[in-house]
């Protein structure tokens, strides 16, 4: 990934906490057949420092958890908020005209051999953590022990366990920040002005950004 300095972001705690909030990556791999993606929800453990591990897994009728080479490195990215930026919110672009459109964005990317864990209690375990993060905000989150066991039985049969150790942890947040002051500003103003919630999660990502 191409990343001028500007838009470098290598604070591990804000490249987990991006994770952790838009917690659905697209893991990329290569088989015989060539390089496939596939969309996960991921639940990110804090160890082994410094980068954590990714925990995750498929359906038992994906062929890539078979397909995949153990040997070479995959990776998944994760995609925060993002969205279009005008020329036209720059008051610098509305005095001389020397403006262009582009996207703002955050990602990250994490890289790292993956293994299958092709085992039913890890499986069980696994989801029940992703469930308590992902149910974590609501007033009366739901539990993977709700649930007949039987039907949980069944349906733990039909997944296949996935883990990424990660190895190497790159953020790019670019947001602006190769714009003075008053276009940021002008940024955030528009975005808010739009009112819809990618524009609004990404003015609000900016604000907290650069009020650090």
């Amino acid at each position: 990934m191409y990343i001028p300095s500007q838009f470098e972001e290598s604070r591990i705690e804000v490249l987990h906490q991006l994770i952790r909030s838009y917690s659905l990556g697209t893991l990329v791999t290569l088989s015989a057949s060539g390089m496939e993606a596939n969309h996960i929800p991921f639940h990110l453990t804090p160890e082994p420092t410094p980068f954590g591990t990714l925990q995750g897994h498929v359906a038992r009728a994906n062929p890539m958890w078979k397909s995949f080479n153990p040997e070479l490195e995959s990776l998944v990215i994760f995609h925060g908020p993002g969205g279009y930026v005008s020329p036209s919110w720059y008051p610098t672009a509305r005095e001389h005209g020397k403006g262009v459109p582009t996207w703002n964005y955050a990602v990250v990317h994490a890289y790292g051999q993956l293994r299958v864990i092709d085992d039913a209690a890890w499986v069980r375990e696994q989801s029940g953590s992703l469930t308590a993060q992902q149910e974590s905000a609501f007033d009366s989150p739901w539990s993977v022990a709700d649930a007949p066991q039987d039907f949980i039985e069944r349906l733990v049969g039909s997944i296949v366990g996935i883990e990424l150790t990660i190895t190497r942890l790159i953020g790019k947040w670019k947001i602006s920040q190769n714009q003075p002051e008053q276009n940021r500003d002008g940024v955030i103003q528009g975005l808010r002005a739009q009112g819809t919630h990618q524009a609004l999660e990404l003015a609000e990502s900016m604000e907290k950004y650069f009020a650090k």
